[in-house]
């Protein structure tokens, strides 16, 4: 029998899930994303996003999570199949374990990554000083080619083990470990403790950046003054290209965790009475001063002040390109760079294992429900599957080119669809005053009575147009008015390349694995008298299944 948990306190629960969306996202993606979309341009469409999307879908997620847990079923599949009503919606909450677990696969390697980097750089940095900026953004991008090993396929190819397998055996283990030992003792424990460290890190930085002044006196348009202006700055041409609307909304969803599956798993712990509004506003604001007033500002600022404008528009816009290829360039040409390289990556590692721990805890929680195991069993399965994706991903390193499959199908695609079943389920099928109710039960704030109309229309109908259009601008072919090819799209990569079709296999893999193992639950739990379809009320639950 699975182990009843809970969290031990309310500011456990909120650093646990500020701690899951503050990753990698805030300091590498969005950074990227900003000065490739028009800088201050981008951040119009990112907040109306924020507000249509983000914090509406949290708080869906936290209130059906909550209400699922009062159910006794703490994973996706177990809640959604409640508050949707019917086995549909429980077999589209399986998309709520996918992602995280399969994201799993390559996140933890970005991850030793930025191990790697800051023992690199505590240990004597990296080598690109005394060189000019374009040499160096070469050497940057060589040494990442190394640490990863993307320059050809399988880790022994070059006939030693690459540095950062070392560190994701490191890694893999850490997080294995903090996960067995549950919410409070392992990632409540942890995320207390991380996430200021990793705010007084970034606070550091943050302050040596602000106080670069104009280091170059032969380059003066290059000073801190020119990196504020161009984040806060608009460039309002750019508010009339879908890309920019397009690259906002999805790093919304990247960034705070929603559609992802982890909120609903957390809040699923928590007891009747405890807040849901409040605690989703205070996540989901203390993502946003780590991404916007911390990654956004180091990131960009730096690089302007070193490299100018032209170079950081050129060498940002990737999940990675920001941080790994851009910013050893800046440290290279600061005071004491290698001390600073060093506690920033250090800080991206803190940062990206909040993460990785709220990746593996829904998938901990599946099958311990729907099992009926322990959390010895449960860790051990969980460790297993991600082992294998590890491996794959580590193997097929070559251009990166299984990550980023796993990234574009997983990491992006399903989770659109997945934040559509929330919305739909909590505004529709639940029914949006039943919602509504459960959502301030023991809440210390009210929602605007006027996100009823957004959870129930113009969130779903926003969600669609850009979910419509991220297809449109991602699976075909883009071409000129010639018609020549100017963008391969995801069909023809597939239908071209082996290592993208095992990287969708494996996927497929794990969801017919995860299907099986839904069915072999949703039984057990008709066994056992729950009420796997939300035909009772929470209260007429037996006192075993609910606090």
């Amino acid at each position: 029998m699975s182990e009843k948990q809970q969290w031990a306190t309310r500011v456990g629960v909120i650093l646990a899930v500020a701690g899951s969306a503050v990753g990698l996202g805030n300091f590498l993606r969005f950074p990227g994303n900003a000065a490739q979309n028009g800088g201050g341009a981008f951040l119009i469409p990112y907040f109306v996003a924020l507000l249509l999307l983000g914090i509406p879908i949290g708080w869906a997620e936290w209130t059906m999570g909550r209400y699922g847990g009062r159910k006794g079923f703490h994973s996706a599949p177990g809640i959604m199949g409640v508050v949707g009503k019917g086995p549909v919606a429980r077999y589209l909450g399986i998309t709520g374990v996918v992602i995280p677990l399969v994201v799993y696969f390559y996140y933890v390697l970005v991850e030793a990554w930025c191990l790697c980097y800051a023992w690199n750089y505590a240990t004597g940095g990296i080598g690109l000083q005394g060189s000019e900026v374009p040499a160096q953004v070469e050497g940057s991008k060589a040494f990442f080619g190394e640490i990863t090993g993307s320059g050809f396929d399988g880790f022994l190819a070059d006939g030693a083990l690459h540095q950062s397998v070392v560190f994701w055996i490191l890694t893999f283990a850490i997080n294995l470990w903090f996960v067995y030992r549950g919410l409070s003792r392992g990632i409540e424990a942890f995320c207390r403790y991380a996430i200021p460290c990793m705010a007084v890190f970034a606070v550091i930085v943050l302050v040596r950046v602000l106080t670069l002044g104009t280091p170059d006196p032969a380059k003066p348009e290059q000073n801190v003054l020119a990196g504020l202006n161009f984040m806060w700055n608009p460039d309002f041409s750019k508010l009339t290209d879908f890309q920019t609307w397009l690259a906002a909304a999805g790093q919304i969803f990247f960034s705070l965790s929603v559609g992802f599956g982890v909120i609903i798993n957390y809040s699923s712990y928590m007891r009747r009475k405890d807040d849901v509004v409040l605690s989703g506003l205070t996540a989901t604001a203390t993502n946003e001063f780590f991404e916007v007033a911390l990654g956004g500002m180091i990131t960009l600022t730096a690089a302007v002040v070193f490299m100018g404008v032209t170079l950081t528009q050129a060498n940002t816009g990737g999940t990675f390109s920001t941080g790994f290829f851009a910013l050893p360039v800046v440290f290279a040409h600061m005071p004491g760079g290698n001390f600073f390289g060093a506690i920033w990556f250090f800080m991206l590692f803190l940062a990206a294992i909040t993460s990785s721990l709220s990746m593996l805890q829904p998938a901990k929680a599946f099958f311990e429900e729907t099992l009926g195991v322990g959390r010895k069993a449960s860790t051990t399965i969980i460790a297993g599957i991600t082992l294998v994706g590890n491996l794959f991903v580590l193997w097929f390193s070559k251009d990166l080119v299984a990550m980023d499959t796993i990234d574009f199908w997983v990491g992006t695609f399903l989770i659109f669809v997945m934040a559509g079943v929330q919305l739909i389920a909590f505004g529709w099928l639940f029914g949006i005053e039943r919602g509504w109710k459960e959502a301030h039960e023991g809440a210390y704030i009210r929602i605007p009575g006027i996100y009823k109309f957004v959870i129930r229309y113009v969130s779903p109908a926003f969600l669609l147009i850009v979910f419509v259009g991220f297809l449109f601008q991602n699976l075909p072919d883009q071409l000129d008015e010639h018609g020549v090819v100017t963008s391969q799209g995801w069909i023809s990569k597939i239908q071209a390349n082996t290592t993208m079709q095992l990287a969708l296999g494996l996927v497929l893999a794990v969801i017919l694995l995860l299907v099986i193992v839904t069915v072999v639950g949703a039984r057990r739990w008709a066994r056992e008298g729950r009420d796997l379809n939300g035909q009772r009320d929470a209260d007429s639950e037996p006192a075993w299944t609910r606090d």
